[in-house]
């Protein structure tokens, strides 16, 4: 899998919170906040991954992965470069 991008814009013209392209490109709605930021960055990283699940199927994936991350006290806070690398090596 090549490298997936995250644009973040205002999407009101699309009527979308997120959009993703089969090249990669994940697009977020800039104006989306905490819990629904999480929930939209999951769904349209699904579609990338998961390419051949049903729409369904990824809102089911993403809203349950959200809530259980939401519930583990994930949030979006710590934006430095300085993690642990993950399992396969990279950071």
């Amino acid at each position: 899998m090549g490298r997936i991008k995250i644009i973040y814009r205002k999407l009101g013209k699309e009527q979308a919170y997120g959009i993703a392209s089969s090249d990669g490109i994940i697009e977020i709605d800039s104006r989306l906040k905490s819990r629904k930021h999480l929930e939209v960055l999951l769904h349209e990283l699904l579609h990338i991954l998961q390419p051949k699940d049903s729409e369904e199927m990824i809102i089911k994936k993403s809203v349950t992965l959200t809530k259980i991350l939401w519930q583990e006290g994930y949030r979006r806070i710590d934006q430095s470069p300085d993690h642990e690398p993950f399992q396969d090596g990279t950071k």
